[in-house]
């Protein structure tokens, strides 16, 4: 019996000492081949080892948990069982970090990005716009994620890194509904963000946010919490679910990172809450969701299965608003189409497929339940006559 035991204790030994000298490690996400690797809970085994006294022997501890073969048998197995042959694993987070621990992790993959848009207009002829926004690097070889907006129009895009130096950026893909947009710059080795999970924050939760407020002020720390998580926001016609936060954000934070405990991405920056009464108040688009759209847009350069309307809508609702367009009933309106859309600027649309239409979000969310290739029965009013005209949507290519 002392024997078996001696071997079992042996072999517990063994496989204590491999697991007390297994490190934790975690890979860099990679977007050249279409995947993300995020961090991952690191699993740790609690060892509690029975210090060997001097003139004893080695099994005198093991021993005297054991049952001699005359007490109770039912005893013995009990004690063997509560010991266990090998220790249970636990599964422990790691230890959340100080803010100006998480800034010094993190800071290095935010970059501020700066843009020059060519304007014509009629009373002032041509003339160059600059705006100022921020975004984050996701690869080590240079791409980055930012808004849409940030972007949207821009002749020239020019990227700064934390420590100064300057790239021109190409545009990769965007994505107007997630308000989402890839960049490219000639450079490697860069710190990429660590990507965390956004279905595992819970409300109250720290919150760091690091950008560009202001254009200007590239770097800047907030701090704050996670206010809710799945706050439905209308921003220009789209309807977006995103992460409400109280870490400060302003003109500039657009395209920036909202960071864990943990230093990990959670969110990209891309709206305010403002007024005379309003602070504290910021949103962010879930990084799962950032992981989604921007590997398609790197390796198709748009969202694999976004539907194209084919037409821009415009909202309606009010008699200023009205009086301003010059039309005589509230609803939503085709303010643009393709050449080859069935659709005509000036159309009122009625319904879609039987459904009544009051606004552009009721369109956009009805192409949310439809794929590419599918057709569409749309009423609308046409100078004064109500038309029906079918509709076969196609994929968005921008």
């Amino acid at each position: 019996m002392k024997k078996q035991i001696a071997l079992l204790l042996a072999a517990l030994t063994i496989v204590l000492s491999g697991a007390a000298g297994f490190g934790g490690a975690f890979l860099a996400g990679s977007f050249a081949n279409t995947s993300v690797v995020s961090q991952e809970d690191a699993t740790v085994y609690d060892l509690n080892d029975v210090p060997e006294r001097d003139g004893e022997d080695k099994d005198a501890d093991f021993n005297s948990l054991i049952a001699s073969p005359d007490d109770d048998p039912s005893a013995a197995m009990s004690l063997l069982n509560n010991q266990g042959d090998t220790p249970e694993p636990q599964t422990a987070k790691p230890q959340t970090l100080t803010i100006p621990q998480i800034a010094e992790l993190a800071s290095s993959s935010v970059v501020e990005i700066y843009t020059e848009s060519v304007v014509n207009s009629g009373r002032m002829g041509q003339f160059v716009t600059e705006g100022a926004g921020s975004g984050v690097i996701i690869t080590s070889d240079g791409y980055i994620v930012t808004n849409n907006h940030v972007i949207e129009g821009s002749a020239r895009i020019t990227v700064v890194l934390s420590n100064g130096d300057e790239y021109t950026a190409a545009l990769i893909g965007r994505d107007s509904k997630t308000d989402l947009a890839v960049l490219k710059i000639d450079a490697s080795r860069l710190k990429a963000a660590i990507l965390g999970n956004s279905d595992k924050i819970l409300v109250g939760e720290l919150a760091v946010a690091i950008g560009n407020p202001l254009g200007k002020l590239g770097g800047s720390v907030s701090e704050g919490i996670i206010s809710a998580l799945s706050r439905s926001i209308e921003i220009d016609g789209h309807m977006m679910t995103l992460l409400q936060t109280t870490a400060a954000v302003n003109p500039g934070n657009s395209g920036g990172g909202l960071f864990n405990g943990y230093g990990e991405l959670i969110g990209i920056v891309n709206a305010k809450s403002s007024g005379t009464d309003i602070e504290g108040i910021g949103f962010a688009i879930p990084v799962n969701l950032v992981k989604a759209i921007t590997d398609s847009l790197i390796n198709h350069g748009y969202v694999l299965g976004r539907i194209d309307f084919g037409a821009t809508l415009v909202d309606v609702l009010d008699s200023w608003t009205a009086m301003m367009y010059r039309v005589h009933t509230t609803g939503v309106y085709v303010s643009r189409a393709d050449s080859d859309s069935p659709l005509q600027a000036g159309d009122r649309i009625i319904s879609i497929n039987g459904k009544q239409i009051s606004n552009s979000a009721d369109v956009y969310e009805l192409l949310d339940t439809r794929k590419v290739g599918e057709t569409l029965t749309i009423v609308v009013s046409r100078n004064g006559n109500e038309v029906t005209v079918p509709l076969t949507l196609r994929q968005e290519v921008l």
